[in-house]
């Protein structure tokens, strides 16, 4: 593991509502930053973005578990996020796993998210969730 993706990682999962103004400590200025769901250009969206995210949840956590660098500057991060939403699941703890491909120098300017969007929101939703159920059910 690189003293740089253990660093960002821990770093990262320090983030809060609170402590926001930390991100411009990992990211640069002209980051990209990317998920299933986003797609986000500039540290200043990206604080937007997450400032949404923190505040529209009662608990959200990451855990870090895989550090892989693939050479200078490029590597990836395996995590598990938890989060509770009051509206999804009648607020209990939904859990997604997945891993962010990082590219840096001295911050990183490019964050790609992979996961997958059902299970962490579309099978939470009331209408949503119990067909995608049904489906997964039918296709496995």
């Amino acid at each position: 593991m690189t003293d740089f993706l253990q660093r960002f990682a821990e770093d990262f999962s320090a983030l809060k509502v609170s402590n926001l103004h930390r991100l411009g400590e990992l990211y640069s200025d002209d980051v990209h930053f990317r998920d299933p769901l986003h797609t986000i250009q500039g540290l200043a969206a990206l604080h937007e973005y997450f400032a949404e995210l923190y505040t529209n949840v009662s608990q959200l956590s990451f855990s870090f578990h895989g550090y892989d660098q693939l050479r200078d500057g490029a590597g990836y991060l395996r995590w598990k996020l938890t989060y509770r939403h009051p509206r999804l699941r009648r607020g209990q703890p939904i859990a997604v796993e997945g891993c962010s491909h990082l590219l840096w120098r001295d911050k990183v300017y490019q964050h790609h998210d992979y996961f997958d969007a059902g299970a962490l929101l579309y099978e939470h939703l009331p209408l949503m969730g119990p067909a995608i159920g049904w489906l997964k059910g039918r296709l496995a």
